[in-house]
């Protein structure tokens, strides 16, 4: 029996997550107060990018 087996914790690899080191962010605007602000992803121009204050006010509610 390896330290492998926690019996039930079918989670599966990562999910998709790089866990090597730091993410590499991009520059972009907030389409709410115009100020520069770095994001985890590449924009791809056809969503809105907003700050992490900006970002705050525009996320769905969580339940």
């Amino acid at each position: 029996m390896g330290f492998n087996d926690r019996g039930g914790n079918s989670r599966g690899g990562g999910g998709g997550f790089r866990s090597s080191g730091p993410r590499e962010m991009h520059k972009a605007t907030c389409a709410d107060c115009k100020q520069e602000t770095e994001v985890p992803f590449v924009p791809s121009g056809d969503r809105p990018v907003y700050c992490r204050e900006c970002y705050q006010k525009h996320r769905p509610a969580r339940y």
